[in-house]
């Protein structure tokens, strides 16, 4: 997989460590995780998604906001909603190295299924030391992408941040990989396990119908019929 990513823009090289994102607390960290992810469209991070995605109130987000803001980890987007600081992108991709090794290592090592290893990398990546996780990295030939196929930022920040297109995007009768895969829910995952279809599967759209209906698509050698909400969930390159 590795050399179909070439040429995938990096993030620039991560300044030097300091104080600010040094030793900051779980709700921190996973508060800039989420804006992390939520930016990662380009956009800033609206306070209610952020809400959403972290299964709060709107209220208490924002209450957290302007702290992190106050600490210099978050920027206000006037009438948009924030976006992170140098800093503050700085210990999110610190957080989200820390989970994407765990999983790599739980899967590679311990031999844990690719739908328990999110949860089990959520309970974990607060607690483990940046020291341990290259440790783990290093054991597992510090690999680029995580069992779904995220990227995994390296130890000075810099990481893959290419957005590949949905399978729901892709053009029918044209040649594509799978990349990635959501792993936000368990239960799919292990349907997507059923269907093979992981990261480095090779895949075409055969056929989509019209009004959401349900799209024809040739996994490996075999055919399959999948709902928008599943192509929705795996992102693909088009191969040459």
């Amino acid at each position: 997989m590795s050399a179909m990513r070439r040429g995938a823009r990096t993030a620039p090289p991560a300044l030097p460590p300091d104080a600010a994102a040094e030793g900051l607390t779980a709700p921190v960290e996973d508060y800039l995780k989420a804006v992390y992810e939520l930016e990662f469209s380009g956009e800033a991070a609206a306070t209610s998604d952020l809400a959403a995605r972290l299964e709060l109130s709107p209220a208490s987000v924002s209450g957290m906001v302007r702290r992190l803001a106050e600490q210099g980890l978050l920027d206000h987007v006037p009438y948009k909603g924030v976006r992170l600081t140098a800093t503050g992108r700085r210990a999110a991709l610190r957080t989200i190295r820390r989970h994407r090794v765990l999983e790599s290592y739980l899967a590679t090592v311990l031999g844990v299924p690719w739908d328990r290893v999110h949860d089990e990398a959520e309970a974990l990546e607060h607690a483990a030391s940046d020291d341990l996780i290259d440790r783990m990295a290093a054991a597992l030939g510090d690999p680029a992408f995580d069992p779904h196929g995220a990227p995994i930022p390296t130890r000075d920040g810099s990481v893959d941040e290419t957005r590949h297109a949905t399978l729901l995007e892709l053009p029918v009768g044209a040649p594509a990989t799978v990349m990635s895969v959501s792993d936000d829910d368990p239960a799919m995952l292990r349907y997507l396990a059923e269907l093979a279809l992981r990261p480095g599967t090779p895949v075409t759209v055969r056929g989509r119908a019209p009004f959401d209906g349900p799209i024809e698509v040739l996994v490996g050698d075999a055919p399959h019929q999948i709902g928008p909400t599943l192509a929705r969930a795996v992102r693909v390159a088009r191969t040459p």
